[in-house]
């Protein structure tokens, strides 16, 4: 007999978290950022460029993420990269291009903040801030942002386990701020044939053990433009309540990722087929009028 079943509990081998549990909190957590609400009953598109490359390239992808059904942009001003000698980035200029085109398109901004020295800076451009996977175990980061009254993306860390994924989230939380949004984003195992290995499971268990929401970033989790769309729709058909793509007005361009970036016709085609699966499963994705 399946004792997994329905309501009775997992054995998963910790502690369900104190602050993100069920148990403290039974209703679920709806995130919002700048009006879009993450964690309700429509799954919420986050879609932009891995980096802020240049005022054109910025305001070109951001106009191809509103026509294909995007809620928030997402574009980096700091870039964590491997190697020191690669694109790192516009840094403070690109956050001002990040504000000056959300102000144009109306989409609310979310982006990375890598230092607890950046956190007030970034906070006051970016509707939202991410917490990359490099950073899931930086816990002075981790508080520094606790502490923000912004909306969190909290990305799980490339080797973390579901339980220090939880954790870092707990950091978060007990500073105070409850607005925090987890993204499972591929972690690394001993596959080459992508960038990481997306762990699609993650998403009931997260769901079953927390009350935050919890998106996912088929962009990174695979690195591979051609296998997006299918985990895409894979991770919305799981439950998961939005997703983190990455798209580029011109990907054979692109300084940072254009392997990974879909091209703007693949995401509007892509979001079609995503608004149906929403509905099969009791959830809807709004598309522009006439989609």
């Amino acid at each position: 007999m399946d004792t997994n079943s329905g309501n009775n509990p997992v054995n998963i081998g910790f502690s369900v978290p104190v602050i993100a549990g069920h148990e403290s909190k039974k209703e679920k957590t709806i995130v919002i950022v700048n009006g879009v609400e993450i964690g309700g009953n429509e799954a919420v598109i986050i879609a932009g460029p891995c980096a802020v490359e240049s005022r054109e390239q910025l305001y070109e992808t951001a106009r191809a993420a509103l026509k294909g059904g995007a809620k928030i942009l997402r574009g980096g001003a700091f870039k964590p990269r491997t190697s020191p000698y690669k694109f790192q980035g516009l840094g403070i200029e690109g956050l001002k291009l990040l504000r000056e085109i959300s102000r144009e398109t109306g989409l609310p901004v979310v982006t990375e903040v890598m230092d607890t020295r950046q956190v007030d800076l970034v906070a006051g451009y970016a509707d939202m801030l991410q917490v990359g996977s490099r950073n899931m175990h930086n816990y002075s980061l981790l508080k520094e942002v606790g502490m923000v009254r912004k909306p969190i993306l909290l990305k799980r860390g490339m080797m973390a386990t579901i339980e220090e994924f939880l954790l870092a989230a707990e950091y978060i939380l007990n500073q105070g701020n409850t607005q925090v949004v987890l993204c499972e984003r591929g972690i690394r195992t001993f596959e080459t044939c992508t960038r990481n290995t997306l762990d699609l499971s993650a998403i009931p268990m997260l769901k079953h053990l927390t009350n935050l929401p919890v998106i996912v970033d088929p962009s990174h989790g695979t690195g591979l433009r051609w296998m997006v769309p299918a985990m895409a729709r894979a991770a919305i058909a799981a439950g998961a309540d939005g997703l983190i793509m990455e798209i580029h007005y011109k990907p054979e361009e692109a300084l940072c990722d254009g392997h990974q970036s879909l091209f703007p016709d693949e995401f509007v085609m892509l979001m079609n087929d995503l608004k149906k699966i929403a509905i099969a499963i009791g959830r809807d994705i709004t598309l522009p009028s006439g989609k």
